[in-house]
């Protein structure tokens, strides 16, 4: 991972300064960066690792990093991970401009390197991402998510990247088929798996997380706690919680209705129970790849995943 710092600071230099400053305002502030994790142990876990491994998890990053500007400039966010956002310092059109700039960084970073087979791998993702948030946003507005909507919505919208992360890095050491269809399998599962998660902090499961935050009801995403508590109510409990998430979702106190009956009809009780479901499935995909360290680590990191607390 330090190799891989260096690396992806030198995959997002420019000769000009003011996306220098910015790029380097984002490198300083990254995240956790689970997402090369995952790169360079199912790299491991096949192979060894090479430079093309490295220009996997950059274009991974550069990649992730695209499209948490971009969604910063539509969701007219001024924070990302407790810092200003890149829009709240620069504006939109600069954020925006920025985001195009680090897309572009990775699709040449991999085209100058004839890296192909991962390239694709990339443009699956995106394409997939984007569907994801684009089916969201058209079943907000209706609020009739179905648990198979919401699960083909988690699977493109956030299990995709994970399941890129994956197979690129299998990609980057193997030509063998199988086994990259096998890490895509593993990522998808565990992006599911870590979506569930975050539909869970929302809703304040686990005493270390405090009061609920109710974001999700504020910005009327159907998480699976709520989609399972609405399929257990009535039609009058029905109408008065999504009349609540539509024209209520501002006032605090209703948002604590909401999650009060979230919490009453046993929505959390069940998402924490498909979440384990699906990390089970991950590990039996898990035991059809090689047995090594890297595998080991491969599954603590899916535990780290469902037990993080933030």
């Amino acid at each position: 991972m330090e190799a891989f710092e260096e690396k992806f600071r030198g995959a997002m230099k420019s000769s000009v300064p003011l996306l220098d400053k910015i790029t380097n305002y984002i490198v300083k502030r990254k995240g956790k960066q689970i997402r090369p994790m995952f790169v360079f142990l199912s790299a491991k876990n096949a192979g060894e690792i090479n430079e093309s491994t490295y220009r996997a998890a950059a274009l991974i990053e550069l990649l992730h990093t695209a499209t948490l500007v971009h969604d910063d400039v539509v969701d007219d966010s001024n924070e990302r991970r407790g810092f200003f956002s890149v829009n709240a310092l620069w504006k939109n059109k600069i954020a925006v401009l920025i985001g195009d700039f680090l897309l572009s960084k990775g699709l040449l970073l991999s085209i100058e390197n004839d890296d192909f087979h991962l390239l694709k791998i990339m443009s699956v993702a995106v394409k997939e991402m984007s569907e994801g948030e684009l089916l969201q946003i058209e079943k907000a507005r209706r609020l009739d998510i179905s648990e198979e909507i919401y699960f083909e919505i988690i699977t493109k919208k956030t299990a995709a990247l994970v399941a890129a992360c994956c197979a690129a890095g299998v990609a980057s050491v193997s030509k063998d088929e199988k086994m990259i269809a096998l890490a895509r399998e593993f990522g998808t599962l565990t992006g599911i798996a870590f979506q569930i998660k975050d539909d869970l902090f929302d809703f304040g499961s686990g005493e270390e997380i405090g009061k609920p935050t109710g974001i999700d009801i504020k910005e009327k995403k159907m998480t699976l706690p709520l989609i399972y508590a609405l399929n257990k109510s009535t039609s009058s409990e029905k109408r008065k919680i999504i009349n609540i998430i539509k024209n209520h979702n501002e006032e605090s106190e209703k948002v604590q209705e909401v999650i009060k009956f979230v919490i009453e009809k046993g929505g959390i009780e069940y998402a924490v129970k498909v979440m384990h479901d699906y990390k089970e499935r991950a590990l039996s995909i898990l035991k059809q790849l090689p047995s090594n360290e890297s595998g080991k680590s491969l599954e603590n990191l899916l535990t780290y995943a469902i037990e993080r607390k933030k």
